[in-house]
């Protein structure tokens, strides 16, 4: 159903804190020209939690108007399942084409309480599910065997993989096969995934850098494995910002020199500073003035 690079695009904000959709439409835009395949809105690197809500929906408006026909997803990650039915049933009811799921990042389910939410959800919504698998950042890891619970249902289409060990990958591929679309989430692991037979990539750097993240994946589809590899080696340094307690400041403060935007956050984040700022401003100005030329693809 889902393959090639979906962004998980950052939430615009105004000086005074509230959504600004024009900057949205014209930075969601930008990722429709340069050749993205959907747009996933409210995620971690959304600031989804941040969110009420009636935010969300209107975050996934917005995206709706740029996407045209292509998916756009909303992320489900509230604190509890009953909240996650609830956006679900919101979502289905705005025209969502799915939703990326995250078990609850506050309680810590344990194997049969993560597959019971994740039921929930996706009976809730109705909608084609992107199970959103991330031990690290959220201390829940949905298994493989966990996969093979779900997969019965078929409203569980894709996996975004995120556990930080590509060995994943291939377990997964190896037990289920095409079960599931397997999108890889870890930028600085995407040209490992693609190359053990990831399908897509649930991309954040994307959103400062699209044309550079669609080609990457279209030369690897295309099987042109090294020309690929030269994009991926110069692009590494800022994809491992997307790694990082910081990615949702990082990743702003890249989109400021790449796409000329604004790297407001909602608090309790603040945008970089000190030292810490000067050294991401460095790693992106450092690539920017060596930033390849595309190949055609």
């Amino acid at each position: 159903m889902w393959t090639g690079v979906f962004p998980a695009v950052t939430t615009k904000f105004t000086t005074d804190d509230r959504l600004d959709h024009a900057e949205m439409e014209r930075c969601f835009g930008l990722q429709m020209e340069a050749g993205c395949d959907g747009i996933i809105v409210c995620g971690s690197l959304g600031e989804g939690p941040m969110l009420s809500p009636d935010e969300k929906i209107e975050v996934l408006k917005t995206a709706q108007k740029v996407a045209g026909k292509k998916p756009v997803l909303l992320t489900v990650n509230e604190a509890g399942t009953r909240e996650a039915a609830s956006i679900a049933r919101r979502a289905a009811k705005e025209g969502a084409d799915g939703l990326m799921v995250v078990p609850s990042p506050i309680y810590h389910t344990n194997a049969e309480e993560t597959v019971a939410a994740l039921r929930a959800v996706a009976e809730a919504g109705d909608l084609p599910v992107m199970i959103y698998s991330n031990r690290l950042a959220y201390r829940v890891d949905v298994t493989v065997d966990q996969m093979e619970e779900l997969a019965s249902d078929k409203r569980f289409v894709a996996i975004k993989e995120s556990s930080d060990d590509i060995r994943r990958s291939t377990e997964i591929i190896n037990r289920l096969g095409n079960r599931y679309d397997l999108f890889t989430g870890v930028d600085n692991l995407a040209f490992e995934a693609l190359s053990v037979g990831a399908i897509g990539w649930v991309a954040g750097l994307v959103t400062a850098f699209p044309r550079e993240t669609v080609a990457i994946y279209q030369l690897m589809k295309q099987g042109r494995r090294e020309e690929a590899l030269a994009i991926y080696r110069w692009f590494r340094p800022l994809l491992d910002l997307d790694v990082s307690t910081y990615l949702v400041q990082n990743i702003k403060l890249a989109e400021v020199f790449a796409i000329n935007t604004n790297d407001r956050v909602r608090m309790p984040r603040q945008p970089l500073s000190g030292e810490r700022r000067k050294a991401v401003e460095k790693i992106v100005k450092d690539a920017l003035a060596v930033r390849p030329a595309l190949p055609q693809f």
